[in-house]
């Protein structure tokens, strides 16, 4: 019989300490430290576009635009994790005395990769959505023109749109912006 090691298990302030001295990004989930996986020249590629193209939009608004570094604290799970895209509309909400960490997204963007695409549609939704801040989630895919958005409704529900036409725009109705898919995925593919 071969015995399992135990996971150790972290407390916020805990993983807090441990990631400021890691040389590898974690998600912290249900006290556990999750190591994440680098992304592809495309998965960068989308994010970069996404920022050049959201920016003046969240500048006028003034609102912020934060990529893949900064932390998101989302409470009611106690998770810590790292979006793609995160855009706040309202002062932004800091957890604890750091800039590193924040709390009232009203937009988040993924971009999927192949090691995180079940956990981007399914659980990390699922956590995003106890965000009472959160009024719209994408999900990017970086190997075809398929993009995924979920927009809060009025009643609390959410409702899925997918984008599947380079010709087609991304309405960001959380920013009262369009986006053409086309620039989304400029310098992927060759009609972009």
């Amino acid at each position: 019989m071969i015995a399992q090691l135990a996971q150790p298990t972290y407390t916020p302030a805990e993983y807090l300490t441990l990631e400021e001295q890691a040389e590898q990004r974690h998600e912290l989930i249900n006290g556990e430290m999750i190591p994440m996986a680098g992304g592809t020249t495309n998965h960068n590629e989308i994010i970069t576009n996404l920022c050049v193209l959201l920016k003046p939009s969240v500048r006028r608004q003034n609102g912020k635009l934060y990529l893949e570094n900064v932390k998101l604290w989302i409470p009611e799970p106690e998770v810590f994790t790292y979006p793609d895209v995160m855009v706040i509309t309202e002062a932004v909400d800091y957890y604890g005395n750091t800039q590193t960490t924040v709390t009232n997204p009203s937009l988040i963007i993924e971009v999927l990769s192949p090691s995180t695409r079940n956990y981007d549609q399914g659980q990390k939704f699922e956590f995003y959505r106890s965000l009472s801040s959160l009024r719209e989630y994408v999900l990017v895919d970086p190997e075809r023109v398929y993009v995924m958005v979920y927009g809060q409704q009025g009643d609390g529900s959410w409702v899925l749109s997918i984008l599947e036409d380079l010709a087609g725009e991304l309405v960001l109705d959380s920013l009262g912006v369009k986006l053409a898919i086309a620039e989304v995925y400029e310098g992927i593919f060759a009609s972009a």
